[in-house]
């Protein structure tokens, strides 16, 4: 059942995203007024920031959940019934959420890496499209968060998520990654329809007027790619959440905390992205996963797959992937003549 439906606590989803778009707004408004390019040191205390932030809501959430269950007329007097317990599952699910999704958006680091590249976006420019970007994504997630709890009070549902999710992870781990091009973008290609785009930037616009005509500049089309990008690892990560919690509110707030950092995450491991080679492997054995518990593990444990469990697995094998592609990335270097492959 939902602990927390939309209904009768759509004040605390609005309080939510109200935080959201303070903390956003003092992000580009304030700390990124002037654009800069982001360097590593910046980076890593805006990841470090923003990792503290999420664990400090899971802390709330536990605490909120807990002090709210105990006092909701819906449980009184229900048998074996313990609102602290409840909250506390909330809490570890929460961080395997959160895990999950930063793990799946380690794919998207390597996205933002090429479509920058190939629309030539300075490093000055790139903090405020992926600002930007993430605006989209959290509407997007919302839309299909909101679809999921919606499908998912179907038994039916639930195994045909953990059966997408399952083939998803094999065909990570067997199929070549296919190296589609920006330019073939659904949105690029709309927008192009639509546009006449200028060859180069024109600082910090997505449109200019040239000519009495508004022309479309590379940043706009770079941030359509970047949406629809994220539209597409969206439809995995958002049941991967699913597949380890079925509260619509603790899916939405760890897969927004996740999406908050992913611009830091994205200037701190920019650079070496390309070293973590198998972790593909990584991400397709939790998908994998997580794609069992749902269609069985969760049944099998009578209703609910523990969700320390849940936790220890994936950061095992992300650890374990990380680890194994910092290892095979290091002996490519030792060996002389050996080449980096990207994949």
């Amino acid at each position: 059942m939902t602990y927390f439906p939309f209904e009768t606590y759509w004040w605390l989803y609005a309080g939510f995203l109200a935080l959201v778009a303070m903390l956003l707004a003092l992000d580009l408004g304030v700390f990124h007024r002037k654009p800069h390019a982001v360097g590593f040191v910046e980076a890593a205390k805006w990841s470090a920031l923003w990792v503290g932030l999420a664990l400090a809501f899971n802390v709330g959430l536990v605490y909120f959940a807990g002090w709210a269950l105990a006092n909701d007329s819906r449980f009184a007097g229900t048998a074996g019934f313990s609102a602290q317990a409840v909250a506390t599952q909330m809490g570890w699910d929460f961080l395997a959420g959160y895990l999950v999704e930063k793990a799946l958006s380690l794919d998207n680091i390597f996205v933002f890496v090429v479509i920058f590249g190939y629309f030539g976006i300075p490093a000055v420019q790139q903090h405020r499209i992926l600002y930007y970007g993430i605006l989209g994504a959290v509407a997007m997630r919302g839309a299909l968060i909101a679809a999921g709890s919606a499908l998912l009070q179907y038994e039916w549902a639930l195994i045909l998520f953990g059966v997408f999710l399952i083939l998803t992870g094999v065909k990570m781990a067997v199929l070549p990654t296919k190296a589609g091009g920006p330019e073939d973008n659904l949105l690029v290609r709309w927008v192009k329809a639509w546009l006449p785009v200028t060859p180069t930037l024109h600082g910090d616009r997505f449109l200019v007027r040239m000519g009495g005509v508004w022309h479309a500049t590379p940043l706009l089309l770079a941030l359509a790619v970047i949406e629809m990008s994220d539209l597409i690892f969206a439809v995995d990560s958002v049941p991967a959440i699913f597949g380890l919690t079925h509260e619509p509110l603790v899916v939405f707030t760890s897969n927004v905390f996740a999406i908050l950092g992913l611009r830091s995450l994205y200037f701190l491991l920019a650079e070496a992205v390309q070293r973590f080679q198998l972790l593909k492997y990584g991400l397709a054995a939790i998908l994998v996963f997580v794609g069992l518990k749902m269609a069985w593990l969760n049944g099998a444990m009578g209703g609910k797959f523990p969700a320390t469990w849940s936790l220890g697995i994936i950061a095992t094998i992300l650890a374990g992937a990380t680890l194994a592609s910092m290892v095979t990335s290091r002996r490519a270097v030792a060996i002389p003549g050996a080449t980096r492959v990207r994949t």
